[in-house]
């Protein structure tokens, strides 16, 4: 196991603290550029600032610049990271949905460009089955996954807040009892008088 350089660890601790501001995320990542291990800290405390503080925590005026170097870190947690967020521009979004493994959580950003929804239907499976609850997700492509033999693709789909009401309503009828009941919800039928 490779012994992390000092300096370096000590950037690392900072950036686990909660009170680490963006404005010091950024310094420590353009202070160290092409450092694996702060890439993928960078990466993790500003995935963390977006999802669990006070979501005004997670956004800085440089977070497109951090997002461009953490999309182009050799870390695949980096990637990852930036590949969820829901502040990634879709330039980058159209660049990472090029990557294998990272295509997936691509799939399901619904800041991803249509365009590249469209391409993704075509990959492999958990690709396409990140489409399924994505709301920005085309139409056509839902209408496609209405009548797929995997009853948890058409639940995810009855559960997109994407989803027009003419596909929930096929769903509403359909053999599974659990896909009826996820589109009869979002319909806002009353599915418990019908048992």
């Amino acid at each position: 196991m490779n012994e992390i350089d000092p300096q370096i660890q000590s950037e690392i601790d900072k950036l686990e603290l909660p009170e680490t501001s963006m404005d010091d995320v950024y310094k420590i990542l353009k202070n160290y550029p092409k450092d694996v291990n702060i890439e993928s800290n960078v990466a993790m405390t500003i995935s963390r600032k977006q999802s669990v503080y006070d979501k005004t925590e997670g956004t800085h005026k440089d977070l497109d610049e951090m997002l461009e170097i953490l999309s182009n870190s050799s870390d695949m947690q980096a990637r990852w990271a930036v590949a969820k967020s829901h502040h990634t521009p879709s330039e980058i979004l159209g660049k990472l949905a090029k990557i294998n493994l990272v295509r997936a959580l691509v799939a399901t950003n619904p800041s991803t460009p249509k365009e590249c929804l469209q391409d993704l239907f075509n990959d492999e499976l958990i690709v396409r089955t990140g489409l399924t609850g994505n709301p920005n997700t085309p139409e056509k492509l839902l209408k496609l996954f209405i009548n797929d033999n995997d009853r948890m693709v058409r639940i995810r789909v009855a559960d997109n807040s994407g989803t027009p009401k003419s596909l929930l309503e096929i769903l509403a009828n359909d053999s599974d009892r659990d896909v009826e009941i996820a589109a009869k919800k979002r319909l806002g039928i009353d599915y418990e008088t019908e048992k």
